[in-house]
């Protein structure tokens, strides 16, 4: 399975955190208006930074499951969303936290969707949840998972809030020749399963529109972009050198190509993203 590591997580958050559709967010602060407490499931969370961005968007007393099949991931996690909070308490099965105004009762929970989805939705949605939640996660699971957890939502009756979607579209500064055939080369190592099948890659987006469609959810979408400029040199490297390394593991680019791909001397990019919120009508 694809593992992602702390420090990736954390040098993108800021780029994720502005990306993120403000309509879309609007949209999900909108539908739970009114309520005065919500439960969340995260699936994939990874550094805690989903919660730390959407609870902004809740109700003030909000309860949350977070879910990754790294236990280490999860323990940064704990630690990461304890330093963020006002105030944090251990608690039998997590946290317990203060932000503001806002009350965050947290678990952790190592369920693995890959292995069997059927009891990996059942451990992660019994609790009926209000919302499920996910970030830069649906790119890399199949179409299969895709249709059976928007059945397990549609059960349930809960909405759906996923950000950071890879559509495909990516533009680098200054734009080389190359970038077209290492750009092919990276969609189809996207492609390639990364623990849960055939990952959906570009296609996620519209798949969770269309599955959600046809449970008669009602569902909003809208781009999520990266604008990376000289001021994110970090985060472009480390793309540069991650489509470099996945374009080679396809055997699609010679080397020589890619050793002058990877030399050029970027200033910025684009990268496509897709947020998507459903709810039941």
């Amino acid at each position: 399975m694809t593992r992602f590591s702390s420090e990736w997580l954390r040098l993108r958050e800021d780029a994720d955190a502005h990306a993120r559709n403000g309509e879309i967010s609007s949209a999900v602060a909108a539908r739970f208006a009114l309520r005065e407490s919500i439960s969340v499931v995260d699936l994939g969370c990874g550094t805690g930074a989903n919660l730390r961005m959407t609870s902004t968007l809740l109700p003030q007393r909000q309860s949350w499951l977070l879910i990754d099949i790294d236990v280490d991931l999860l323990a940064t996690a704990r630690r990461s969303l304890a330093a963020w909070a006002d105030a944090a308490e251990a608690t039998p099965d997590g946290l317990l936290l203060k932000k503001g105004y806002t009350e965050i009762d947290i678990r952790f929970s190592t369920i693995d969707l890959a292995q069997d989805m059927t009891t990996g939705f059942s451990a992660a949605l019994g609790g009926h949840p209000g919302l499920v939640t996910a970030s830069a996660f649906f790119d890399l699971v199949s179409e299969e998972f895709i249709r059976r957890l928007v059945s397990r939502c549609a059960d349930v009756k809960a909405a759906f809030y996923s950000v950071l979607s890879c559509n495909g579209v990516v533009k680098w500064s200054p734009h080389r020749p190359s970038d077209n055939q290492i750009a092919s080369a990276f969609h189809r190592h996207h492609l390639g399963d990364k623990g849960f099948g055939p990952a959906a890659g570009p296609m996620a987006a519209s798949l969770l529109a269309d599955q959600f469609k046809l449970h008669d959810y009602s569902v909003l979408e809208g781009e999520s972009q990266w604008q990376l400029g000289r001021n994110d040199r970090t985060l472009v490297e480390e793309l540069v050198r991650g489509h470099a390394v996945a374009a080679g593991e396809t055997g699609l680019v010679d080397n020589k190509t890619l050793e002058a791909w990877v030399k050029v001397q970027r200033t910025g990019a684009e990268v496509g993203h897709t947020d998507t919120f459903a709810a039941p009508v």
